[in-house]
């Protein structure tokens, strides 16, 4: 398997993926910078977290106009991998390959902390690693992470097992006091209808090593490399 990190001016969380994806999957990965469009016959593209652009504008509104995203587009709607977190998640909502908007913090400020998580819909290959009844302990660090979509998208989307993460407490229970941002229905990570672009707003990457005290963001890819088997 072959993966694929697009780098951003602002991007500064894509050295920890590559390291993640290395040690986890076993697969090899390559750097793909903004403004080429050679995805270099990646099976799976990451769009990693930081401040694209400097946020100027809004989060992931700039990055959502370069050259590389262009050639991202066309790889998922011919069914290609995509997966954005953080900042990639607010790319691929500004794109439109995600459903929803990733808005302002209800508190209206950055937040940086360790939250809970648990699985939605663990039938998906990206997720058959995670345990449902299970919580998660995985860091945030965003300012406009609350996660919001019309009426009848979020009733489409919580149908169609769209939800792949909601914010929850350590046991597992998905209460207002345990939702960082205010996003709708607790939601911490989503998918497309053809559910081969994801995104989410916690740091899987910051949470899969040992040295790191936290290993809760391991699951993640070990699905990835249950999804391309040697």
């Amino acid at each position: 398997m072959r993966f694929g990190v697009v780098i951003f001016p602002g991007s500064n969380c894509d050295k920890d993926l590559i390291e993640a994806l290395e040690h986890h999957t076993g697969g090899s990965v390559v750097t793909l910078w903004h403004q080429d469009k050679d995805l270099k016959s990646c099976d799976f593209i990451f769009l990693p977290g930081g401040f694209s652009y400097g946020d100027y504008l809004r989060s992931g509104a700039i990055a959502a106009k370069s050259a590389i995203m262009e050639s991202v587009i066309a790889f998922a709607h011919k069914g290609g991998y995509v997966m954005g977190i953080c900042n990639g998640f607010q790319i691929l909502c500004e794109t439109g390959l995600l459903p929803g908007a990733l808005l302002r913090n209800t508190n209206m400020r950055f937040t940086c902390s360790n939250v809970h998580l648990k699985a939605v819909n663990t039938t998906l290959p990206l997720l058959k690693a995670f345990d449902s009844s299970h919580s998660y302990s995985i860091p945030i660090a965003h300012g406009e992470g609350r996660f919001y979509a019309d009426e009848a998208t979020l009733k489409h989307m919580e149908e169609n097992g769209q939800v792949l993460f909601r914010y929850c407490n350590a046991a597992g229970e998905e209460t207002h006091d345990a939702n960082p941002n205010g996003s709708l229905n607790n939601i911490a990570g989503v998918c497309n209808a053809g559910k081969n672009v994801f995104g989410m707003m916690p740091h899987p990457e910051r949470a899969a090593f040992e040295h790191l005290f936290n290993t809760d963001g391991v699951p993640l890819f070990e699905g990835l490399r249950g999804m391309f088997p040697r």
